[in-house]
Formats: C-alpha cells, structure tokens, sequence
C-alpha cells in the first residue's frame, strides 16, 4: 500500500489463542502497530494478551477506536478501559462527532480541524476537512480547545522538549500543530504515550487519518535498529519469521531486511545453519497476489523461493565472509567486556566455539495440547509423512513427534481449533484423510521437596574402559521454569576436584539435564519450577562425552524420583462477554468447572464481563456449552495463565486417563 509516496506493508493474523505464534513472529518483525478497539467492548481478552507480546518486541503502538458507529459505542469508556487494562497512558489526538447512528466525524485536536464524511453511499471517498469555527461551532471549538490542552499538559510530562517550549512561557493557545506532531512521534518511539484516533472503518471513515497517523506517528525501518545489526553495518542482513508452502512455487520463505539490498540473482548464506542457498525467485507479495522483483531493500519484506534449509528464526547475510567478519567484531567485544556463556567457549577439540552474531527469533510458547494422529489408509503414509514436516516447518508451535512406546504419531498445539485447522489443511492442500486420536492435555511435572542421588557409570569397548561419577540434587523453586543449566556447588572437600571441571564436561552435563527434564517420571511431561546442583563430578580412564550426558540424566533422574514429583495442570485466564440475562448461568456453569472468579463487570448497556481462572482439562468443548447456555449470545477468550499443583486425587484421575485405565 502506497500512501503519500510511502510504501506500507500492512501484515494481518489471527488474534486467536491458538495461533498465538502467527502474532509472536508479526511483532517480531514489525516496525509499529495499530492497537483496534470495538468502540461498544473496549479493550476485550484477546487484546490484552497481544499487547503483552507487543511489549515484549518493545513495538511502538497507536490505538484505533473503530466501530463509533455501532449501537452502543462509548468512546470515554474505550479510553477508561485502555488505562485500567492496558496500563497505557491515552493520548486523544481525535475526538468523534456524534455516536452511534449519529456518527458523522472527528475534530482533530493537532490541526483542531473539523473532518465529516458526507452522507452519500461513495465508501467514505468524499468527505469534508475544515478549522472549526469559534463562533460556527462555538461548543465544539470550545470542547475541542480543552481537550487539546489536556494533550499538551500530558505531552509536557512525558516529552522534554514540549515541556521546555511550555515552561519557556509558550500559551497553550501558541502551541504549533507541527510541535505537537513531533512530540506525538518521539512519545509514541519510546512508547511511553499512546495516541489514540477513532473512526468507522466499514464505511471508511476516519480510515484516511489513520493512514496518515502511521507515516506521522511509527517509525520508519531506517530508524529501526536492533542489537547485532551493528556488526553487519550496510551489508545485506534479513531474518526469516514466515514459511508457507504453495502449490505452484513450493516453501516461500518470508523475510524482513533490515539492512542493505538483496537481488535476485545473489546467494544467501545462513549464518545460523552455516550453510548458503540460491534464490530461486525473489517475489513481492500483495496478500494472494505475488509479483517477481528484482531487487529488495532495507524495510522491505519479500518472500523467496528455493530455500530448503532454512527456518522460521534464521538470520540471512549475503556470504560467509560477511557472516565471519561480523563474528570477529562481536567476539571482539565479548573477549572486552567478558560478555560470553561458558558453555560457549572451548568446545571438545579445543577450538572457540562462540555465539554468532544473529538477530533474535521468535518466543514460541509450548504447546498445552496433543492427540495421536494418523494416516487413514498404508497407502497415503508417505504422503502423510511429507505433509506433517511441511506444516511443522511452516508452524513452529506445531509439535510431531513419534512415542517410543507406541510408534504412534503424536501431534501437540495449543489448542483444538488449531488441531482441527491442521488436520483440516492435510486434507485440502495435500490430498490426505488423517484420523485424530482423543484430545489430551500436556500437562508439566514438578517436586515438592528436596532429593538427591549419586551414580556411577562404566563403559568398556574393545580394550577402553571408562568410568564417570557423580552426584547431583534437585530443589523446588516455585515459577522458575525450566532450568537452562546445572548450578555447581563448591565446598571446602570438593573445590579442587570441581575446579577441574572442564567446559565440555559441563556442557555435556547439561545436554543430559534437558534430556532428563523433557521427560518427568509421572506421565513423561516436562519438569519444570527446580533447581539443579552438581555436588561431585569424577571421571577415569578414557572418557567420552556421551557418557557423560548418559549418567546426568540418570542421575537427575532418579533425584526427581526422590523428590516426590506431582503433576502440574494448565491453568486458563477466561474472559466471557455476555447478555446480562444469561450471568448467572454462566457463573453456576464455572463453578462445576472448578473456575475461580476473578471479577464480574457489567456495562450501562447491559452486558457483562466475567474474568476467570480455569483448569484447561474443563474447558474442553467449551465453546459449544458457552453457546447452548447463552443462546449463542455469548463470547469468550482465554490464555494460557500459569501451571498450578494439582489435587490427589485429580492427579490420580488424570494418569488413569493417560494410561487407559479410565
């Protein structure tokens, strides 16, 4: 999209829970976002949860307030909900003219303009722009010229410069609307303001201020920055968040350049798989439309064909020499400022092993469920195969993986729909009937108290014999997750022989901790919220690093086993938005679910919010109950909140169901 001779690339993905990567790898490489409001819900579940993520990726914002013509529209309790949810400071740059039916414009409070569409049926084309007039429109003048220089006051605490200009003794009154403008842009960069505009986007209007506010207000990609750029200076640098597979052209890869050029005749060398790959086409993408270009700059995203190495995350240069040079400045300055990870230094031949210098993937949350799936018929089992890595290469929240007691395919996401979605798409795109299993939740394990074993492994092969001891304990730390290392503990009598630990010793050590914590000794789910001590460590003879990792996990292994392991449930954040006819059914309805509530809110327009913290094992067909119960009047949203103990006897119910015997 071109506006003012600047090219916008708009990206769009679904908001839902279960495609909650789809947000995550938007934001990571996205320069600014558009915040949409529903003018009658304000700031609902689901636009919670994705504004947290955009807090993470630290990506500048702007609200718009949509729907102002909907029936029960309330501008003032949007604004209300954006502060008490969102925690964010509003700043109105745009106030709406009318609500409801009765919505006709904005006042723009910069220019203190008067925008109306007219009234004939032309899409929002046609509409009017003029000052407001203080004696025309005397209440309007006057309610606009308050609420400007409540923008000006918030502006001056949050921007410096506004703040000098109005100490300097500059009335609100002499207030440029081009200063006004540049303290807009510089408060939303830090994000420490958000200004907020409004409009009816089904009609088109107040559509063409937004456009305008995205060139006034976001960022521009040369303005953006990110921390390892500064290693590749100018050189063509572009990181890969998106991979679809189409019929025709095959894996499109989905890149964003952040700095120099690409063409598309030029090879592309991975600097996370170490490996280059050529172009095959370089291609601009305009939602289903797809158009050959020949050269791509920085800010742009563009797709290519040909890449079959490749993956979500991987951050592309144009050679290996340029991936080498960019390694030697950042080893450089980790040698200054002493700024690496042992586990990355010396590696089992001795030579530096450090980390490379890539720009940052995205966070891919664990998946909460999982079922076995299969092919339907022998015949379709190749193509099954072929189908199932495609999508787990397109999706890197989709989990496939085969039970080593079974054989049987398991396949995790986070949650039915997306399940469903994916069974859906192997029949339509790659001709392949699948049969899902029963839907089960992935629970995680824990300990409730301390433990603590020693083992000792020996291993001969031909005339070599080997021989590692250790011992190891594990500690309960509540919400710590899972442990990215193994602590070790110095003593007085140990000292010496822990000193003597080498790096690759303790990295193998470490490789067989995560093997030990992928696997917990109730159901075979993640271990996770403990700690790890390394209390002894001894090797004989000829040593080998396999070994070593085999007698971590055994012994972290049977230190959780000590350590009275316990299942740990999903716990959900459940936000429903219903008739106010239908609360107390609703509510009778959680409470069989085991739900706590957390609040109850009902609005001047008769519908209520319910906030509620729920086991996921009772949320399973939720939406078909929440339909029957309302008269499908009803919605919902929920997240993923935390992992909670569960009772005896829920424990015991849940193994039973995982083993069969329930």
């Amino acid at each position: 999209m071109i506006i003012k001779s600047i090219l916008l690339t708009l990206q769009t993905c679904l908001g839902h829970v279960d495609f909650t990567v789809e947000v995550e790898r938007a934001l990571r490489v996205l320069d600014g976002a558009i915040t949409v409001l529903d003018a009658s819900a304000g700031v609902e579940a689901q636009t919670m949860t994705v504004w947290r993520q955009a807090n993470r990726y630290n990506v500048p914002r702007i609200a718009y307030i949509n729907k102002m013509d909907k029936p029960g529209a309330d501008f003032q309790m949007t604004l209300a909900s954006i502060e008490d949810k969102l925690k964010a400071i509003p700043l109105v740059i745009q106030r709406p003219i009318g609500s409801g039916r009765l919505f006709e414009g904005v006042v723009d409070l910069v220019t203190m303009n008067k925008i109306t569409w007219l009234s004939n049926d032309n899409y929002g084309v046609d509409f009017l722009k003029k000052p407001l007039d203080k004696e025309k429109d005397e209440n309007m003048w006057q309610d606009a010229k308050n609420h400007r220089i409540q923008l000006i006051d918030k502006l001056a605490e949050l921007d410096s410069e506004m703040e000098s200009q109005i100490l300097s003794g500059v009335t609100y009154s002499d207030v440029k609307a081009c200063d006004i403008l540049k303290a807009l842009h510089r408060v939303t960069l830090t994000l420490k303001g958000l200004p907020i505009l409004c409009g009816s986007s089904f009609k088109n209007k107040g559509v063409q201020l937004l456009m305008d506010a995205i060139i006034d207000y976001l960022p521009s990609p040369a303005y953006v920055t990110h921390r390892f750029m500064k290693y590749y200076e100018d050189e063509f640098c572009a990181l890969v968040f998106k991979i679809l597979h189409d019929q025709h052209r095959g894996a499109l890869t989905f890149l964003r350049i952040y700095s120099g050029y690409l063409k598309a005749t030029d090879s592309l060398y991975n600097v996370n798989k170490e490996v280059t790959e050529k172009v095959g086409r370089l291609i601009q993408v305009f939602a289903d439309e797809h158009k050959d270009i020949q050269q791509a700059g920085q800010g742009d995203i563009v797709a290519i064909s040909g890449l079959k190495q490749t993956s979500t995350g991987d951050t592309l240069v144009l050679s290996a020499k340029i991936a080498n040079k960019a390694h030697k400045k950042y080893l450089k300055k980790c040698l200054q400022e002493n700024d690496y990870e042992a586990d990355n230094a010396d590696n089992e031949e001795g030579s530096p092993k450090l980390l490379k210098p890539v720009l940052a993937g995205i966070d891919v949350p664990e998946p909460v469920f999982f079922c076995s799936i299969e092919a339907q018929s022998l015949a379709q089992v190749k193509q099954f195969d072929h189908a199932l890595a495609c999508l787990q290469r397109e999706d890197p929240s989709l989990k496939v993986k085969v039970d080593s007691d079974t054989g049987q395919t398991v396949l995790a996401g986070m949650g039915e729909l997306h399940l469903e979605i994916i069974q859906d798409r192997m029949k339509k795109e790659y001709k392949v009937d699948s049969l899902l299993g029963p839907l089960q939740i992935a629970y995680r394990e824990t300990i409730t108290q301390e433990g603590q074993h020693d083992v000792t492994l020996e291993q001969t092969i031909g005339d070599v014999r080997s021989l590692v001891t250790m011992a190891m304990s594990v500690h309960p730390v509540t919400k710590s997750g899972t442990p990215k290392g193994v602590l070790v503990i110095k003593t007085p009598s140990n000292r010496e022989a822990m000193e003597k630990i080498r790096k690759q010793h303790l990295t193998a050590i470490n490789n067989g901790l995560s093997m030990a914590l992928s696997q917990g000794p109730l159901l075979n789910f993640s271990v996770i919220d403990l700690e790890v001590q390394l209390h002894h460590f001894e090797t004989k003879y000829r040593w080998s690093l396999p070994l070593i990792s085999a007698a971590a996990s055994q012994c972290v292994n049977q230190a959780i086993q000590k350590a009275c392991p316990v299942l740990l449930q999903p716990m959900m954040y459940l936000e429903i938005n219903t008739d106010e006819n239908y609360q107390h059914i609703i509510l009778g309805d959680l409470s069989q679910r085991k739900s706590q509530i957390l609040d109850v809110h009902t609005r001047n327009d008769g519908t209520s919010t319910i906030q509620a913290l729920t086991p996921l094992s009772e949320m399973m067909g939720y939406s078909t109950a929440l339909r029957t119960i309302s008269s499908g009047t009803a919605t919902f949203a929920m997240e993923v909140t935390a992992y909670e103990k569960m009772t005896s006897m829920e424990q015991r119910n849940a193994i039973d169901r995982a083993t069969g015997l329930f």
